[in-house]
């Protein structure tokens, strides 16, 4: 604690004497100055116990002394220490009165006390407590590392929260509580995601103090990590300000957390190097070997049914100078990944791959679902075509079929980037129509070269040739019912096909032409 006017007063060499504000005697004295000026209050910082011998005060001015004491209080000053034997042989009264009535401490010092005596009595105290706070920070350094090092994140956050008598908690990547103590702070720990979210929207290092949840506690958040993208946070809530012992644990937390988190990342990014192998091996057809350079890496992942996700940039090749906003988006989808194995315990093959990130997880597991839940959210707030990810979702597979499922998640993927879609899903898409494919430009420009001698010829108002075309196939080149639905006689409409021929140079007993001149009527249909 740093000395307050009751240790001076219970100073046995000072021989101190309360005369007035004994009741405020427990506030903290940062300084000891000596002022001889009317008005010293512009030198005030606040803090200050002021000490006088009134050489340039008439300090028997009743309505002097009031103005000269309410100025001292308003800067701050918490005591005033006056030297009686020197101009005054006791406090005059109009200053006891005055000091009374704005609840100044006033403290009389014997003529055998010098001043320069209680500014070292001062001094020392404050020494005294500055190296109790620095030993005692350092003490909670060694037993944070120490819990660091036994426990884990977890003992840290506990000996944290004994530390500054509150709670601490940690949040992954994605803003997701991941541990909190004591064990009641997990809910106050959950209901601080939001402020956490915007934390991590700005640059690492970062951090802020937030008014707790209902105004219960104060709230301090600090970004981890030494990369731009913050790797995680910690909160730490309190119920007053943090002195200095207590910053300094705090200061201590967030440089092992940040070790451990800058060492969970070589870490993974090696894991990452040895997925990227297993991977590989998967799609060359090779699942024993696959199986054995895993080990108990993916646990049974490569066992169970698995599905695929290949996921990349949704801007065109053209418009890829942009590496570090493009990383940013796959980066959060990794995050997304990440965090949702972390939190059902599920093994998770992820691999970059430049700008394209590849995901292996297990089947109706977490990581599939967070991935499906986070393109819904991005679906309905996306902001540009440029600044987002689509991705291609395989259908499920094994270990044998990885490379056909990796082929699923491509198509997929090739499908989400032309509907403008976030995530497609393999499985949906081959449950689906066909039809919805035909609304790419490519298939538009050779429906319209196809079919344009047609339209010019039904432009000159001899014929109705694309209509009877068709209602033709439609009907399966049955002559009847197509007459029919075009309420003209069969013969008409044999003459029409043959038009058709004529004009096109192509047979209609072929299939493929049949095929071809039918999808060009729907896709000129859709556009």
């Amino acid at each position: 604690m740093p000395p307050t006017l009751a240790s001076l007063v219970h100073h046995s060499a000072l021989k101190l004497t309360v005369r007035a504000g004994g009741d405020r005697l427990d506030v903290p004295v940062r300084w000891a100055h000596a002022s001889e000026l009317a008005d010293p209050v512009p030198y005030m910082e606040g803090g200050e116990l002021l000490l006088i011998t009134a050489l340039k005060l008439d300090a028997e001015d009743r309505e002097a002394m009031r103005r000269y004491v309410k100025r001292l209080a308003g800067a701050g000053v918490v005591g005033l220490g006056f030297a009686v034997g020197v101009h005054y042989d006791d406090i005059p009264d109009a200053l006891v009165e005055a000091a009374r009535e704005e609840g100044l401490p006033l403290l009389e010092v014997p003529r055998r006390t010098p001043f320069l005596a209680i500014s070292k009595a001062v001094s020392a105290a404050i020494a005294a407590d500055q190296y109790r706070t620095v030993t005692a920070g350092f003490a909670a350094q060694r037993e944070l590392t120490r819990q660091t090092l036994t426990d884990g994140p977890e003992g840290l956050l506990a000996a944290l929260a004994a530390q500054v008598d509150g709670w601490a908690a940690l949040y992954d990547a994605s803003g997701a509580v991941v541990a909190a103590a004591p064990e009641w702070a997990g809910r106050r720990a959950a209901r601080c995601v939001p402020d956490v979210t915007r934390l991590r929207e700005r640059s690492a290092p970062a951090s802020s103090v937030v008014a707790g949840p209902e105004h219960e506690d104060r709230v301090e958040l600090h970004s981890l990590g030494t990369g731009r993208r913050p790797r995680a946070a910690l909160a730490v809530g309190t119920a007053a300000a943090l002195g200095t012992a207590e910053r300094y644990a705090v200061h201590s937390a967030i440089a092992l957390l940040t070790l451990t988190t800058e060492r969970s990342r070589s870490l993974h990014a090696a894991e990452q190097r040895i997925g990227a192998a297993v991977l590989r091996m998967l799609l060359a057809g090779e699942p024993d070997h696959a199986r054995a350079v895993a080990g108990d890496l993916y646990g049974e992942l490569l066992d169970a049914p698995f599905r695929i996700i290949v996921a990349e940039t949704a801007a065109a090749p053209a418009h890829r100078d942009r590496g570090e906003q493009h990383g940013d988006a796959l980066g959060a989808l990794t995050e997304v990944v990440e965090s949702a194995a972390a939190r059902s315990g599920e093994a998770v093959l992820v691999v970059p791959e430049g700008e394209r990130l590849v995901v292996l997880a297990a089947d109706t597991g977490a990581v599939v679902a967070a991935c499906c839940d986070h393109a819904a959210a991005r679906e309905s707030a996306r902001k540009s075509d440029q600044d987002e990810v689509v991705a291609g979702l395989s259908a499920p597979a094994g270990p044998i079929t990885a490379s056909a499922a990796y082929k699923q998640a491509e198509q997929a993927l090739s499908v989400a980037r032309r509907r403008g879609r976030v995530l497609v899903e393999h499985e949906r898409m081959a449950a689906g129509s066909v039809l919805p494919l035909l609304a790419d430009d490519a298939v538009r420009a050779f429906a319209d070269g196809l079919l344009r001698a047609l339209h010019d010829h039904d432009a000159t108002g001899r014929g109705d040739l694309v209509a009877s075309l068709r209602a033709w196939l439609s009907r399966h080149g049955q002559w009847d019912a197509a007459a029919a639905d075009l309420g003209v006689h069969r013969h008409t409409l044999r003459y029409r096909m043959r038009r058709v021929e004529e004009i096109l140079g192509r047979s209609l007993d072929d299939p493929d032409v049949r095929m071809e001149l039918w999808l060009a009527l729907k896709a000129t249909t859709s556009a």
